[in-house]
């Protein structure tokens, strides 16, 4: 299993409609696309100071070439409207975690 992580760091002024919009809007339509078996949403809690709030939004896929497809079919038009909607209030890493075990 591939987990697509996605690091978001949000300006405060934006926190209440970006997480409407993640939860009612966006995750829902990356999952809508049948390429992930799961999503989650968390916070990500840093100890020093900082200007943003941090949040990774994980979507869980059975193999790196469900991933590519995403790629591919998908990711250019799911981060336009991110970009559209909350321009540089919004920026964004991502990484690719390959699940090696679980307990």
């Amino acid at each position: 299993m591939i987990i697509y992580n996605v690091t978001i760091n949000i300006t405060e002024e934006i926190h209440d409609a970006w997480l409407l919009w993640m939860n009612n809007q966006h995750i829902p339509e990356v999952m809508a696309t049948g390429k992930f078996l799961s999503a989650r949403l968390v916070r990500v809690h840093v100890d020093q100071p900082m200007d943003t709030i941090v949040f990774a939004a994980q979507y869980v896929c059975k193999d790196k070439a469900t991933l590519e497809q995403y790629y591919l079919e998908d990711a250019p038009k799911m981060r336009q409207k991110g970009l559209e909607l909350w321009g540089d209030q919004a920026l964004y890493f991502r990484t690719e975690l390959e699940v090696i075990s679980e307990f």
